[in-house]
């Protein structure tokens, strides 16, 4: 659980986008896993200079925990919530149980660094995260995409978050990202896979992460209703199936070759990761 390179500039940005950290839960007691250098040059790309020794200090302070750097942020509360006390989280509290109400509404950022991976009841977990926000506040999440396995219970999709942080549930998803586990390497932020009506997929080789950045804009019962995945919902509302040429589709894809069909899905793909450069970091300074 840790904010490296790319979780700092994350956070950064979204406090450039209007994300406050007022109020703070950390999902996990969250460490800082960069450089004072590489955590000077990202407060530097967002208007914010410190000094060499005053980076290391907030890199130091606090064993290394991210209070410190959540503080910069604007952070005047911050609690830790986490299954054990073996990191001195302020609030020791298991995720795979409903969460108590009197956590409920409470934050402006919950903030999860790579905790929910962890958690074997993920849907209670996810809920309690969306519980803990205010309105107007923001789930913040960099969690592992692909390349991961045997880290956590879970590997996590695009899709899952789009559904979950949707407008039935009283959120919107406000940027997602994926980007590899590797020093400059570049952003790409991820279409809805309901807006552009296909499943959006990745085979790549490096470890990578998903970013995500949502915003509770009212409160409601969360979940109500069932969660599907979009191209299954517009499979059954369309009645696909009953189209000839479908059928006939799916028959001539099992003679296809291989090398076809990797090709197909390459180009099928393109449109659905856009690179993001990484410029429009220092647009969204921080005041």
């Amino acid at each position: 659980m840790g904010l490296d390179v790319h979780g700092t500039r994350f956070l950064l940005y979204a406090r450039g986008l209007g994300a406050s950290f007022e109020r703070t839960a950390m999902i996990g007691r969250q460490t800082l896993h960069l450089s004072a250098a590489e955590l000077r040059r990202n407060l530097a790309a967002f208007g914010l200079m410190y000094s060499p020794d005053e980076t290391h200090a907030l890199c130091a302070r606090n064993q290394g925990f991210a209070e410190p750097f959540l503080e910069v942020l604007g952070a005047r509360t911050i609690r830790s919530f986490d299954a054990s006390a073996y990191e001195h989280a302020t609030d020791i509290v298991d995720l795979n149980v409903a969460l108590a109400d009197r956590y409920k509404g409470q934050f402006t950022a919950v903030i999860d660094g790579g905790s929910l991976e962890h958690v074997f009841n993920f849907p209670t977990a996810i809920q309690s995260c969306m519980e803990m926000l205010a309105i107007g506040g923001h789930f913040l999440s960099i969690v592992p995409c692909n390349n991961f396995l045997g880290h956590g219970f879970y590997q996590f999709s695009p899709e899952l978050f789009f559904r979950a942080f949707g407008e039935t549930n009283g959120f919107e998803v406000r940027k997602l990202f994926v980007f590899e586990d590797r020093p400059g390497a570049p952003w790409f932020e991820v279409a809805d896979p309901a807006r552009a009506r296909r499943r959006v997929e990745l085979a790549n080789r490096w470890p990578t992460y998903l970013a995500v950045l949502a915003r509770k804009t009212r409160e409601t019962a969360l979940f109500t209703q069932a969660v599907y995945q979009s191209d299954y919902e517009t499979l059954w509302e369309e009645r696909l199936w009953d189209s000839p040429l479908w059928r006939l589709g799916r028959r001539l894809m099992r003679f296809v070759p291989t090398p076809l069909r990797v090709l197909y899905g390459a180009i099928e793909r393109r449109g659905l990761f856009c690179r993001y450069d990484p410029k429009v970091f220092t647009k969204a300074k921080l005041p």
